[in-house]
């Protein structure tokens, strides 16, 4: 069933506004609506810490995200809708991928390069400046949250894939180490997302203060779509509904035929003013019942709260017994406990650890001898200490270029300089 597993996690900092709805709720509402799929999704408020420290902006998004999902129709009968923070299995299981996985993979974390590229630009000493442990290493409680429940699919952006092939790398050391209990998850990536624009034009993100809340008032929505930018052109003047927001949010929500009717009006001329009272009314009528069933729930949260719990029993169906495999596997059980499973894989693992070791160090000296022109240019340098930095960094500005396979070759044989020249930088 692993096979056909889907999870996804939504954080819990912010309302759901229309963006949300079209590029994750709905597809996940219809999912959860598929009796074929396996599908879990949980509310990340363990990663809403990371980089929010208002409690009650954390605790009033959770209200806000369950009772939205809730009244959009999830199945929480067929899907599990959870609370992260309601699973105690998971921040135990971090810990221990935590203790397997190299920092070095985590100073390739995008999140944390970012930061460390900011500080740098503003010109601080301290390039860890602002760096919380739970900024460097969140994509290990990622890997955390995928295994947890062996999902193998995982819809993501392409700015995510990252995370999934660090938990791909975490579960492929931990099965090699301990015994092979997960399983390698595999990106879903939308190769044409929909990215839908706000009220000034640009991506609707919480992050231009530009988004329409999902179930806001109808005054409050007739009052934002009023915001949106516009052109100048006046009543009666054909206009471009390609490169309207008022048309591209309309014909997200309308079908064709509704679509191409108001197409046609902006070939005929409507102005802006009636444009936007006619994506008001669409969207009003739209959103009616789901913001009726929404207010509904936001002043009934003990049935919301029970739905989580109802899902968090469920997926601690499956979170216990996995991991207390993994305790197992790594040791910790009782005194009187033996497990012969473990034992057998640790026999396996012992008979192919010399034969592992020797082809490790065939890769090593195959990355060198390819190496050895610049591992000679450091040597013959009179300052060996200036050439080595040089070289390194000319090699991380390669590595940033590069894509996929070849760029994991690159890091390699960057990992590989930096342990040679270890005494120059």
């Amino acid at each position: 069933m692993t096979q056909n597993r889907v999870l996804t996690g939504i954080t819990t900092t912010g309302t759901p506004h229309l963006g949300n709805y079209l590029g994750a709720i709905k597809p996940a509402v219809r999912a959860s609506q598929d009796a074929s799929l396996s599908s879990y999704f949980f509310l990340a408020d363990y990663h809403a810490l990371i980089k929010c420290h208002d409690p009650e902006r954390v605790a009033r998004s959770t209200r806000e995200i369950a009772a939205t999902w809730l009244a959009l129709g999830l199945d929480t009968d067929n899907a599990t809708f959870y609370r992260q923070s309601d699973i105690p299995e998971i921040p135990q299981l971090t810990w221990i991928l935590t203790c397997l996985c190299s920092k070095g993979l985590m100073n390739r974390a995008h999140a944390y390069k970012a930061s460390v590229d900011a500080n740098r630009d503003a010109g601080k000493t301290d390039l860890d400046d602002g760096v919380t442990m739970g900024l460097f290493s969140y994509p290990i409680l990622m890997a955390a949250d995928i295994l947890m429940f062996n999902a193998k699919h995982i819809p993501v952006g392409k700015d995510q894939i990252q995370h999934i092939e660090m938990a791909r790398d975490v579960a492929g050391r931990f099965n090699h180490t301990y015994a092979d209990l997960f399983v390698l998850p595999e990106p879903m990536v939308d190769d044409d997302p929909l990215t839908i624009s706000g009220l000034d034009g640009r991506k609707m993100s919480k992050s231009y203060d530009n988004t329409i809340p999902l179930f806001c008032s109808e005054d409050e929505l007739l009052k934002l779509i009023k915001q949106i930018k516009t052109d100048s052109k006046a009543p009666g003047e054909p206009k471009d509904a390609d490169e309207s927001t008022i048309f591209e949010l309309y014909s997200l929500f309308a079908s064709d035929e509704e679509s191409a009717d108001f197409r046609t009006k902006f070939e005929q001329g409507i102005g802006w003013g009636d444009a936007k009272l006619e994506l008001f009314e669409y969207l009003n009528n739209y959103l009616k019942a789901p913001r009726e069933r929404y207010n509904e729930l936001m002043q009934d949260l003990s049935s919301v709260e029970a739905e989580l719990l109802k899902g968090a029993e469920k997926a601690r169906e499956y979170s216990v017994p996995l991991l207390q495999q993994v305790r197992d596997a790594v040791g910790l059980r009782s005194l009187t406990a033996t497990s012969v499973a473990v034992s057998e894989e640790r026999t396996k693992k012992e008979k192919s650890a010399e034969q592992l070791a020797r082809a490790e160090e065939g890769r090593r000296r195959g990355i060198l001898m390819q190496l050895k022109p610049l591992l000679e240019q450091v040597e013959q340098a009179d300052d060996k200490a200036a050439v080595a930095q040089q070289l390194i960094a000319e090699k991380a500005a390669q590595v940033e270029s590069l894509k996929k396979k070849a760029k994991q070759k690159a890091e390699n044989e960057l990992e590989l300089l930096r342990e040679e020249w270890a005494q120059y930088l």
